[in-house]
């Protein structure tokens, strides 16, 4: 009976409901969980004498979240209650975590046409003009972009003082103009290229480039820097 009761509290599974951390999840949400009980649903299971809450709770108390994720797989598999199966979860449970952190922090790099209408597809079939300001830092990587305008696109819209305003306050060192034609067909008109001209001459006043303009539509696109005309 006693080998029993020992028994009983090895698993998730068999400790008491209130203290079940998966059941806590589900009802609470993840946020809710202490460290302890988030790292105890990937164990899932502790050994003779100490509980998985409990197995959890000495991994974080002796190594910490850092620590853990410095443990080679051999390391995890000389700690007591640590099998080969837990030790892989917990390397895969760190990788995913230093994977999904490097992909946040990778900015985007736009050092072509498409790849700004790639970021810029869903202007395709607005039904209004946006006039969009990609902002990019000495690596082409995107540091910030503003919609300037919404409307008919016309000089008093696009202000030079609102496209040319985040460069003072974010790390910018050049400038990709963008906007959308709802007719479907992505040829400049005059008036397109006449504010890309007066905007180029403010941005050498400034002392930043202005690398492209490029025109989205349902028809395609149109790179003034590939047409040569800025």
């Amino acid at each position: 009976m006693g080998d029993k009761v020992r028994r009983s509290t090895y698993r998730i599974k068999d400790l008491p409901s209130h203290r079940k951390p998966r059941e806590k999840l589900e009802e609470m949400g993840e946020e809710s969980l202490k460290d302890e009980e988030l790292l105890a649903i990937v164990l899932r299971a502790g050994y003779r004498g100490k509980n998985v809450l409990e197995l959890a709770r000495y991994l974080l108390s002796r190594y910490g979240w850092e620590g853990l994720s410095r443990l080679s797989i051999e390391d995890l598999t000389r700690i007591k209650g640590m099998g080969k199966v837990k030790a892989a979860t917990i390397k895969a449970l760190f990788e995913i975590a230093k994977r999904m952190n490097r992909k946040e922090n990778t900015l985007p790099v736009l050092d072509s046409p498409r790849k700004v209408v790639d970021l810029l597809w869903e202007f395709r079939d607005r039904k209004k003009e946006y006039f969009i300001a990609l902002y990019l830092n000495a690596r082409n990587e995107l540091v910030g972009k503003e919609e300037v305008s919404v409307g008919t696109l016309e000089e008093s819209l696009v202000h030079p003082r609102e496209v040319f305003r985040p460069i003072f306050t974010i790390p910018a060192s050049s400038i990709i103009l963008a906007h959308n034609h709802p007719s479907g067909n992505p040829e400049p008109s005059e008036q397109d290229i006449l504010i890309t001209k007066r905007l180029k001459q403010v941005a050498e006043i400034i002392g930043v480039e202005i690398l492209d303009h490029i025109i989205i539509a349902r028809d395609g696109y149109v790179s003034f820097r590939e047409r040569r005309l800025i």
